[in-house]
């Protein structure tokens, strides 16, 4: 029968008050029964009673029992609740990253990648082993063993962060993070743990274990906008993944937990200590041996800065592929994982960009110390002035190899300066002839360099640190093959960085005495010839109106009366140019270079200026010009991309170039040619171009230029198998100097980048074609010999056939035309010249 329990009332409250209990017999007793002391005390005698011990272990039961409870009911939500909720997994399968477009050369070197990640797949076959057994002990080495969630990892993590006291160890498996990647934030909540812990077991059961660390590698961000080991590879060393050493792939395995804090660029300490505790991990594993991990440990590794991430200086290249792409694909050029092979030759480029590179320097060298770039107030040594310099060494970064310094301490023989970051170096008396007069104590307060003193410094191979300059001057460099038209190097300027005008397309430029082989070409066709005399003489052209202006042309020299066309090239007579050009007809000129060397009319105006190069060409056009004449008079057209394939590798588009001989167009005949090959020859080895001999070859050909005042410098040349122009200039067209000639200037670059291009290349002479003959050693049309419409002199006096300087000069005057800013319509022309045919 029930018992009901009455609560004492205010009465009773002195009294004691007895509950009933229930026997095993069935009886009842009171609390204070003898029965109830009997049973009390056989619990405390531990005889059938439940000791303390007993209460423990129930609690635990009910303990257990309870997350049981618990986790059943969670298990049983995330079932019913959550697992419907999980997203597809094609992300994974169809896996179609944010690919940047990549720009390589001819031999497969990267020099340019656009894009918001810089990401490169790589299959799970081609990770090296060393990259795979770095990641799983870091990571996850029971990575094989679990099926998405390591339990064995997470009582481990537990049992760690307990003795610890916080967390200290990670339990998310390689899949788990792979969920985390792909569809969930980085938020830490334990909702989107189970979201995570089911996701890893649906990742599992779709995809193989290959195929889901093959995702984590490509997808995982490691710093500096490098997403995935293989592009991680490149930004860190420099190097393909395929080709990282055993030291470099923990140092990379490093970067998952956190990229910032172990970013060998940023933090190489840190890097390093990590670093070490993955090999260390490796070898408790089994993964590498003792040896390896010793040498592993001391090995030392060489981290690319972020101005130096690419073996090969193809910046302007790039840019230009860039473009290009952008006018066809739209934004999609940089997540569709285009790749596009130039036609560039990575160790001729790397020769183009040197060789532009020291003539400037070379060129600043001979015209004066400016000054320091500026002055800061020293503090005393320590952390403050280091930080000082750093601060104002952040207004004038690097300059590919020219670094900015602060100078601690100046005497005319020895200078010390600090770097960013806090590196010092001496430079000896050899590093300061070219600031000599900077360091004496009577240089004026602009030019002198003092403590405090922001300098420009680089390190030559022969003389150490050397105290320099940041340029003014501009140049540029283009070599093609005159066969087919394809850009070998190209260099657009001194750094892409302190300009990106690219002077190789933009620039328009006079090409002073540089245009005049193809004066005289045209002149070929109307009966001259080599061995034509042509008087040197004085020119005058009156003012076409009383009180005008004369047109009075001169030479560097003085005249030296009649000589042959071979001779008046040799020396690049103006005057007898002029005189060539004005036999021949201005109009008719204009008409043959335009067309048949692709020449803008517009650009080459019909006047005699034209023979002195007033007109405006950019480099690369003067080289499609020249390679007309290296390759028996075909017109080629300039190409730089040859292939342009999508993220799979497939091939989307391919250069169709017309090819000299077969499908371009014959402009020129091939004696003319053979003829122009023969003047430049002369040019080349006995004339302004006689530099030309430091390369040791009986095959080059070429042409010096300078224009009014020295304004540009230019050298045009060749080999048989490639054409490159090379030029120099300020942007702000002015005189770099009386004493500054094409030979001076363009020339020393041409030569340093063919050292580099024509070694190993074997000597190659043109045939001589039909239609060409040899009287007395020189050369004639078959056809026009002397007394057979060879015209044999020209002599043109211009009082006598009554030219005017009006006539003569037309609009542009003797100047010429002005080089003008390039316009939208031309940059789209540039474009349009440089796609795939």
């Amino acid at each position: 029968m029930p018992i009901i329990k009455r609560p004492p009332s205010s009465s009773d409250r002195t009294e004691p008050h007895y509950s009933l209990r229930r026997a095993p017999s069935g009886a009842y007793y009171t609390d204070d029964d003898d029965r109830g002391d009997d049973r009390h005390a056989a619990r405390s005698a531990g005889g059938g009673g439940r000791s303390f011990g007993g209460r423990i272990a129930l609690w635990f039961v009910g303990l257990f029992a309870t997350i049981a409870i618990v986790g059943a009911l969670i298990v049983g939500y995330a079932l019913v609740v959550m697992a419907p909720q999980l997203p597809s997994l094609d992300a994974l399968t169809n896996y179609q990253p944010k690919v940047p477009l990549r720009v390589f050369t001819a031999d497969h070197v990267l020099i340019g990648e656009f894009g918001e990640e810089r990401r490169s797949l790589v299959r799970f076959q081609d990770i090296p082993d060393v990259m795979k057994k770095a990641v799983l002990a870091i990571e996850d080495y029971r990575f094989y063993e679990h099926g998405g969630v390591d339990f064995v990892g997470i009582l481990r993590a537990g049992v760690a962060d307990l003795m610890h006291g916080g967390a200290r160890q990670g339990a998310s498996t390689i899949t788990m993070q792979v969920a985390r990647n792909f569809f969930l934030s980085s938020e830490k909540t334990y909702t989107r743990k189970i979201y995570e812990m089911l996701l890893a077991y649906k990742i599992e059961k779709a995809l193989t274990k290959d195929q889901i660390l093959e995702l984590y590698m490509n997808q995982i961000y490691l710093g500096q906008r490098a997403y995935g080991f293989a592009a991680a590879a490149r930004v860190y060393f420099g190097k393909d993944l395929k080709d990282i050493t055993l030291a470099e792939a923990a140092m990379l395995a490093g970067l998952p937990k956190a990229p910032s804090a172990y970013n060998p660029v940023v933090n190489p300490k840190r890097a390093k200590v990590r670093q070490e505790y993955i090999l260390k991990r490796m070898l408790e594993i089994g993964y590498i041996t003792q040896p390896q991990y010793e040498q592993a440990v001391k090995e030392e590794i060489h981290v690319r800065t972020p101005g130096n991430q690419y073996a090969v200086h193809g910046e302007y290249v790039a840019e230009m592929v860039r473009q290009m792409m952008y006018q066809q694909y739209k934004d999609e050029t940089y997540t569709r994982g285009l790749t596009v092979t130039t036609t560039i030759n990575s160790a001729d480029q790397e020769a183009a960009y040197q060789a532009v590179r020291r003539g400037i320097l070379d060129y600043e060298r001979r015209h004066g110390y400016r000054g320091p770039e500026g002055t800061i107030n020293l503090p005393p040594a320590g952390d403050e002035r280091d930080e000082a310099i750093d601060d104002a060494l952040a207004d004038h970064p690097d300059n590919g190899d020219l670094q900015s310094a602060v100078v601690l301490s100046a005497a005319p023989n020895a200078v010390d300066v600090q770097f960013v970051g806090g590196a010092t170096t001496r430079i000896g008396a050899a590093g300061l002839r070219f600031v000599s007069g900077a360091l004496s104590a009577r240089a004026n307060n602009t030019l002198r360099i003092r403590p405090g003193s922001i300098v420009r410094v680089l390190k030559d191979a022969k003389t150490g640190w050397q105290i320099v300059q940041l340029p003014q001057v501009e140049g540029a460099l283009v070599a093609i093959a005159p066969q087919d038209g394809a850009i070998r190097s190209l260099v657009g300027g001194f750094d892409f960085n302190k300009s990106k005008f690219n002077h190789v397309t933009q620039a328009w430029r006079q090409p002073g005495s540089s245009f005049k082989p193809f004066i005289y070409s045209a002149s070929l066709d109307k009966g001259l010839g080599p061995a034509t005399i042509i008087n040197d003489a004085p020119l005058y052209f009156p003012p076409s109106v009383p009180g005008g202006t004369a047109w009075e042309p001169k030479d560097d020299d003085q005249p030296d009366g009649p000589m042959t066309m071979r001779t008046g090239l040799q020396r690049s007579k103006n005057l007898v140019s002029i005189r060539i050009l004005a036999s021949i007809g201005t109009q008719y000129a204009q008409e043959y270079v335009t067309q048949r060397f692709g020449f803008d009319p517009k650009k080459t105006p019909p006047y005699l200026p034209m023979a002195l190069g007033a007109g405006l060409v950019t480099p690369l056009q003067l080289a499609t010009g020249y390679a007309v004449f290296a390759n028996g008079g075909y017109k080629v057209d300039p190409y730089l991309i040859a292939e342009v394939d999508d993220a799979r590798g497939q091939p989307l588009q391919k250069s169709q170039p017309v090819i000299a001989g077969s499908t371009a167009p014959r402009t020129i005949e091939g004696r003319n040619a053979y003829v122009m090959n023969s003047l430049l020859h002369t040019v080349a080895t006995a004339g302004t171009g006689a530099g030309t001999n430091a390369l040791g070859r009986n095959d080059l050909q070429g042409k010096t230029g300078t224009t009014n005042d020295a304004k540009d410098g230019w050298f045009a040349g060749y080999q048989q198998s490639l054409v490159a122009v090379a030029w120099m200039g300020f942007d702000q067209p002015k005189s770099l100097g009386s004493r500054e000639f094409g030979a001076q200037l363009a020339l020393p670059i041409w030569v340093n980048y063919m050292r580099t291009a024509l070694n190993g290349v074997p000597e190659q002479q043109m045939p001589m074609p039909d239609g060409l003959t040899t009287i007395d050693g020189e050369l004639y049309y078959a056809d026009r010999t002397p007394g057979n419409g060879f015209v044999a002199s020209v002599d043109i006096n211009p009082a006598a056939n009554a030219i005017s300087a009006n006539d003569a000069l037309g609009s542009a005057g003797a100047e010429g035309l002005t080089p003008p800013p390039v316009t939208p319509q031309e940059k789209q022309q540039i474009m349009d010249m440089f796609e795939s045919k």
